[in-house]
């Protein structure tokens, strides 16, 4: 059962909800599927990673948590403004809030 899709296009991370499931099972299954994305060397990290698609907020969690270790920063697209907020950043090209495309 897969209760969340996750593929990496390029410098993107797509996201969407899969088979009705209850936060708990779905972060566990996000968990499993990043660990299994790491690896197989799908998911090596890099400077900066783009989150694209729906979660809710514990989702959002466990994904930006697995994925802050592996990419000097972490984006996710607003749909409001049509571009990327930087919200994790251990790279000083980037800071918290900056927008990208």
């Amino acid at each position: 059962m897969t209760t969340y899709k996750i593929d990496l296009e390029s410098d993107v991370l797509k996201v969407n909800f899969g088979e009705p499931a209850q936060n708990d099972q779905i972060v566990r299954d996000v968990a499993v599927r990043l660990e299994e994305m790491t690896e197989t060397g799908e998911l090596k990290g890099g400077v900066l990673l783009k989150i694209n698609g729906p979660a809710s907020l514990p989702v959002a969690c466990v994904l930006t948590h697995k994925v802050a270790h592996l990419y000097g920063a972490v984006s996710v697209f607003d749909p409001k403004i049509g571009k990327y907020v930087i919200c994790i950043t251990h790279n000083p090209a980037y800071k918290i809030g900056d927008l990208i495309d």
